[in-house]
C-alpha cells in the first residue's frame, strides 16, 4: 500500500523545496479566499453571471498580453529574483484590494476597481508563474521531479480546500476588507519561501532567446501539443466556476458561507487523489492517464447540471476534482520530460497561458451560455463537448498516448 501514497522524498531531501513549497502553500490559500470574495462581491453588485464570468476576462487579457513574455524573461533571468520582485509588487495589490472593498463596499461602482485590480495581479501573475514553474527541476533531481509536481498540486489543492470555505466564513463574519486582508498577508509568507531560495540563474542556451521559440516548439512537438489540447478541451469547454454563485443561489439560497463549498469540492477530490498519487505517478504512461482523467471531469461537470440536490451536486463536483488533480500531474510530467532546460522558461509561458486562459475563457463561455439559457444547460453542453473533443484528440495524439516514462 505503501506504493500508492505520495512521495514525500523531496520535502524531507531538499530544504529549498521544503521553504519554497510552504510559502507557496500559504499565499496559496490566500489566493483562494480571495478568489471567492471577488466572486461574491462583483455577484453582490449585479447579480449577473455575465459579469461574474467577466472576471475570468479580466485575467486573460493580461495573460495573453504578456504571458509569452513573461516566459522569456524566465529564461533569461534569475528567476529568484524575478520571485522575490513579483511578490512584493502583489502584496501593494492586495492591499489596495483591501481598501476598494472599505470604501465601496458591494455597491455597482465597486465592479470597475475590482476588474482593474484582478487584471494587474493577473498581469503580475503573467511574469512570475513562468519563472516559478522552472523552479522544482531546479531544486530537485530528475527521479523526484514528478513526486515534487505532485506535492505542488497537494498544496495547490489543500488551497482550495481551506480557502474558499475560510474565505466564505471570513466574508460571512467578518466582512471583505478582512478576506483581503487576510491575502495581503499570505504574500509575507510566499516572499519568505522565495529568499530562501538559492540563486537560480538561467541555464546556458542552446537556442535562441525569443517568446516565438516557444511557441514554436509547443506547436510541433507531438506529446507537448497533445497536452495543451487536452487541457484546453477540458477547460474552454466545461469549466464551472463562473456558475457557482447562479447554483449558489438556486441550491443553497445564496448564503455567501456555501459558496465556498463548490470550490472547496473540487479541492477534497484533488487532495484525495494526491494523497494516493503513487497510484499514477510511478504509472509508465501518463498520457493515457491525462486524457482519461480528463473524461473523467467532462462527465462529472455535465452531471452536475443534472442533479438537483445540492449535496449530490458537491459529491460530483469531488469527483470532477480528483480527476483534474491526476490530469494536472501527469500533463506536468508530460511536460517537464519532453521540455529541454533552455526552452522551459518560454514552454512554461504557453503552458500558463492554455492553464489560465483555458479556464478564464471556459468560464466567460459558460456564464454567456447560462445568461442566453439556463446554468444547467451550460454545464450539461460543456461536459457534453469536452467528451468530444477529448475523443479527437486522442485520434490525433498518438505520440502522447504512447509516451513512456521509463
Amino acid at each position: 500500500m505503501r506504493h500508492l501514497l505520495i512521495d514525500i522524498t523531496p520535502l524531507r531531501t531538499s530544504p529549498a523545496f521544503r521553504r519554497f513549497f510552504l510559502g507557496r502553500a500559504v499565499s496559496g490559500l490566500g489566493g483562494q479566499i480571495t478568489g471567492v470574495a471577488v466572486m461574491y462581491q462583483v455577484w453582490e453588485a449585479t447579480h449577473s453571471p455575465f459579469w461574474s464570468g467577466s472576471v475570468a476576462l479580466a485575467q486573460l487579457v493580461p495573460l495573453l498580453t504578456i504571458g509569452l513574455w513573461g516566459g522569456s524573461v524566465a529564461d533569461r533571468a534569475d528567476r529568484r529574483s524575478i520571485l522575490m520582485a513579483t511578490t512584493v509588487v502583489q502584496l501593494v495589490l492586495a492591499l489596495l484590494l483591501v481598501a476598494q472593498s472599505a470604501w465601496l463596499g458591494t455597491s455597482p461602482a465597486s465592479v470597475g476597481f475590482v476588474l482593474a485590480l484582478v487584471a494587474l495581479l493577473a498581469a503580475v501573475a503573467s511574469i512570475a508563474a513562468p519563472a516559478s514553474m522552472g523552479v522544482i527541476p531546479r531544486l530537485l533531481p530528475t527521479d523526484q521531479v514528478a513526486a515534487g509536481l505532485a506535492l505542488n498540486r497537494l498544496s495547490f489543492q489543500g488551497s482550495m480546500l481551506l480557502g474558499p470555505a475560510l474565505g466564505g466564513l471570513i466574508i460571512g463574519y467578518a466582512g471583505l476588507e478582512i478576506a483581503y486582508a487576510v491575502d495581503a498577508a499570505s504574500f509575507a509568507a510566499g516572499f519568505l519561501g522565495v529568499v530562501g531560495l538559492p540563486a537560480l540563474a538561467p541555464a546556458t542556451r542552446t537556442s535562441g532567446g525569443g517568446a516565438l521559440e516557444g511557441l514554436r516548439f509547443a506547436v510541433t512537438q507531438p506529446v507537448v501539443r497533445g497536452v495543451l489540447l487536452v487541457d484546453l478541451a477540458a477547460t474552454l469547454l466545461a469549466m464551472p466556476v463562473s456558475l457557482f454563485p447562479l447554483v449558489n443561489e438556486e441550491r443553497f439560497g445564496g448564503d455567501p458561507r456555501t459558496l465556498g463549498l463548490f470550490l472547496t469540492a473540487i479541492a477534497v477530490g484533488g487532495v484525495a487523489a494526491s494523497l494516493v498519487s503513487g497510484s499514477f505517478t510511478r504509472r509508465s504512461r501518463p498520457g493515457v492517464i491525462t486524457i482519461a482523467a480528463a473524461a473523467v471531469w467532462g462527465v462529472s461537470i455535465g452531471a452536475v447540471g443534472l442533479v438537483t440536490s445540492p449535496w449530490l451536486c458537491l459529491a460530483l463536483l469531488a469527483v470532477a476534482g480528483a480527476a483534474d488533480s491526476v490530469s494536472v500531474v501527469t500533463r506536468g510530467t508530460l511536460i517537464q520530460l519532453a521540455v529541454p532546460d533552455d526552452l522551459r522558461g518560454r514552454t512554461a509561458a504557453i503552458e500558463m497561458i492554455v492553464g489560465t486562459g483555458g479556464p478564464e475563457l471556459g468560464n466567460l463561455r459558460g456564464g454567456a451560455v447560462a445568461q442566453l439559457t439556463s446554468g444547467s444547460f451550460a454545464l450539461v453542453s460543456g461536459g457534453i463537448t469536452c467528451l468530444l473533443a477529448l475523443a479527437a484528440v486522442g485520434a490525433t495524439s498518438r505520440p502522447m498516448l504512447t509516451f513512456r516514462t521509463s
